[in-house]
């Protein structure tokens, strides 16, 4: 059983280490030589930068003190890196200085500064780090932000190791804070989870012990690292058993999806994972002549949360790699969120996932009743996210009464206060007391920890079945709907202020964003409908990095509302689904029906989620077309643009005579995945090495065409060095994972925020 208490501890000091700076000098003195963590820069093996448990410490000794010089404990520092090797000695240099760190993702140019501007308001950080490159890229960016000018950057990468023997031990114990771990997806209230060590040390346990890590365990994984399924999952873990790392960037893995399961076969990984449609993705992209050189038998545990588990994506990937040694039983279908540090249930090891089919008809009224797959009043299938990690910790509750539910019934997951749940949100008194604070009307139990999410336990499992919020997860992100509704508001002067709605449909087992909105009175008679949805999908993709389904534009006052004049998204998606709305204008790229029902877990064992997709894909990356054109029959401007046309066209999911070659490409809804699926087609097509950015720097298909054709002429075999793009920074286009990571990875996978 998973659920006993922490009798056998996997640390066999842990009950003598109050912190983890205590456990990483202890590691250090034991091991000093041994790598800890390795990063392959591009995700291959060759491009590979490791370090050791005595090299780690120093390094991040060394930038404790810069920060005890500027006087940070138990200040808020802002983590403004790449993924990679500076970021997590940046990490770990705020707790060998006392400071709590606030990891964030480095903003992509010429996208907003909204949500760093946010997390520095709320946080009330003065203080951030960073390495060289990003700092010169950011410098001038936030002398232009009124909310940023003050802030203090300095880079780390520069620093001398012989730094490092002038830190003092500062006073820090158990319930001394690590971080502020920032829910993912909003923008304009963003809620820091203030997590302990004492948090981090209990969870790190849970984990080492229900995944059966040890210090022989080898780890791979490409998680977004600024969330928690990356960070604690992917960076901490591996230094609590003592285990060895490979981390790779998130770009890599989505550039290639094939790169993440090489590494497992290389390094002989035994335990890895990451969100359903990491999984999905590997299906997609990857030959089987691909898949005949790779050996994952010694991966034992493959873990998967952050976002809806499918049952199907399951038994497609072990069916897939199967002749590579992959073994069904190794899934480890999991539930976790960022205010529990990360996990809260996990299936028992080494046994295969559980799942049922439930009645449609019982499930719309929170019955639970399991039928046969071919019955005909089957709903879809939902996979069982094993036990509590502790004994009684999770209980199922009336969300409105706050009494018990009875079994067989669906209600909100609460989870009892244990030393792995956080400490509430960062200056949001209210909100902790609702959230961290709750108690049983029956009894006055508790407190628990309210997580919004609704499911119900058959046997000892955990099934999450839906969400009691409007929490909208699209390829393992989380997306809060008010702030896509705050963006779509604003694109267009023809749509009403507070008549929106933005919810999201699920078709082939997949999230798909839908935004219902009013035109103001005015604009019913001569608004332009296509510019109107041109700038409703530009705003969205370039401020949410998301690809809009559906857009349905309706009279003023169509949108059903509360009493107290609440738009009502639930109501707006059934209405939607139901083709209930008298549309004035309507717009979509789907071609197949929509499913009704709510997709299930909103949170796996994390938060930091990255991008993913279901579209079709080649073998290396983009959308599979009928025949792929050769490198010699584009050889002019206006080959190429066709030939992005009808990628973009298939890729987008619209016709090709709505693509205007002089159009920026985000005014069709290009997201960062497509971004980077068209740079990897491109390169495929042309045989030349391009940079996944190509599309942010050529914006326009005739722009990027006139390029390539002039790149092809002059024999082009790399990319400018002006041009070229450290692999480390690349995540920036996929948000890590905010991956695979609450999630993000609800992340990666990822996509991610890995």
């Amino acid at each position: 059983m998973v659920n006993q208490e922490l009798t056998q501890p996997v640390l066999e000091q842990g009950p003598q280490l109050s912190t983890f700076v205590d456990l990483l000098d202890w590691r250090t003195q034991q091991t000093p030589d041994r790598t800890l963590y390795r990063f392959l820069l591009d995700g291959t093996p060759a491009t590979a930068e490791a370090i050791t448990y005595g090299q780690f410490q120093q390094r991040a000794r060394a930038i404790a003190v810069l920060l005890q010089d500027l006087g940070c404990e138990d200040q808020p520092v802002l983590l403004l890196y790449p993924a990679g090797l500076d970021y997590i000695a940046a990490f770990f240099g705020c707790l060998y200085a006392g400071a709590i760190a606030v990891p964030a993702y480095p903003p992509r140019p010429n996208r907003s500064l909204d949500r760093i501007e946010a997390m520095v308001q709320d946080a009330e950080a003065t203080v951030a780090l960073t390495d060289s490159a990003t700092l010169q890229k950011l410098e001038r960016r936030l002398g232009e932000s009124a909310a940023l000018r003050s802030l203090y950057c300095l880079s780390t990468d520069g620093l001398q190791p012989e730094l490092a023997q002038q830190w003092q031990p500062p006073t820090i114990q158990a319930n001394t804070l690590a971080l502020l771990q920032y829910t993912s997806g909003s923008t304009a209230l963003p809620k820091g989870v203030m997590i302990s060590h004492d948090n981090l040390l209990h969870n790190s346990e849970l984990i080492g012990r229900c995944f059966g890590n040890t210090a022989e365990s080898r780890g791979v994984s490409w998680l977004p690292p600024y969330h928690d399924m990356g960070l604690v999952g992917g960076i901490l873990q591996p230094l609590y058993v003592g285990a060895e790392m490979t981390l790779m960037p998130p770009v890599a893995f989505l550039q290639r999806p094939l790169r993440w399961l090489e590494a497992i076969s290389h390094y002989r990984a035994t335990t890895s994972g990451g969100p359903n449609f990491a999984y999905d993705l590997c299906v997609q992209k990857t030959t089987p002549e691909q898949r005949q050189t790779l050996d994952l038998s010694r991966w034992q545990l493959a873990f998967t949360g952050a976002e809806p588990i499918q049952r199907a994506t399951l038994a497609q990937f072990a069916e897939a790699f199967a002749p590579c040694g992959f073994r069904p039983q190794a899934f480890y279908p999991c539930y976790g969120m960022a205010e529990t540090t990360l996990l809260i249930t996990g299936d028992s090891a080494h046994a295969e996932p559980q799942h049922l089919t439930l009645k449609a008809s019982d499930l719309q009224n929170n019955r639970v009743t399991p039928v046969a797959p071919t019955d005909a009043d089957a709903a879809r299938p939902v996979v069982g996210c094993g036990q509590p990690a502790i004994l009684n910790q999770v209980c199922i509750v009336d969300p409105d009464s706050h009494r018990p539910c009875p079994s067989n019934t669906i209600g909100e997951i609460w989870v009892r206060q244990s030393r792995s749940v956080a400490q509430g949100y960062w200056r949001r008194d209210t909100a902790t007391q609702a959230t961290f604070h709750a108690t049983l009307a029956t009894n006055g139990a508790g407190p628990f920890l309210r997580t919004g999410d609704l499911g119900f336990f058959w046997g000892d499992d955990l099934y999450v079945t839906g969400r009691l919020k409007d929490l909208i997860i699209i390829r393992g992100r989380n997306h809060y709907p008010q702030d896509i509704e705050a963006t779509a508001e604003q694109a267009h002067d023809a749509l009403r202020p507070g008549g929106g709605a933005a919810f999201s449909v699920v078709e082939a087992d997949t999230e798909h964003l839908v935004i219902v909105h009013e035109l103001e009175r005015t604009a019913l008679r001569n608004a332009d409908p296509e510019a109107v949805m041109v700038a409703l999908r530009r705003a969205i993709a370039a401020d949410h990095d998301l690809q809009v389904e559906a857009i349905l534009l309706l009279k003023p006052n169509a949108m059903p509302k509360t009493s107290s004049g609440k738009v009502q998204r639930h109501l707006c998606r059934s209405m939607f689904l139901a083709g209930q709305f008298e549309a004035v204008y309507d717009w979509s790229t789907a071609t197949a029906d929509w499913e009704e029902g709510e997709v299930g877990d909103d949170r796996g064992a994390g938060d930091d989620r990255e991008v993913g997709d279901d579209r079709g894909v080649g073998e290396n990356g983009g959308v599979a077309l009928a025949a792929a054109p050769l490198a010699a029959g584009l050889d002019s401007p206006a080959a190429i643009a066709d030939w992005m046309v009808t990628w973009l066209a298939q890729a987008l999911k619209v016709p090709k005579a709505s693509l205007d070659i002089r159009h920026p490409l985000a005014d069709h809804g290009l997201d960062s995945l497509a971004a980077v699926e068209l740079a990897q087609a491109l390169e495929t097509a042309l045989g030349i090495p391009l940079s996944p950015t190509l599309a942010y720097e050529y914006p326009t298909i005739e722009a990027l065409s006139v390029y390539l054709a002039s790149a092809q002429d002059q024999g082009l075999e790399a990319l400018p060095q002006e041009d070229a793009v450290d692999p480390r920074e690349l995540e920036q286009l996929v948000r890590e994972l905010e991956l695979l990571s609450d999630a993000e990875v609800r992340n990666l996978l990822s996509r991610q925020n890995y």
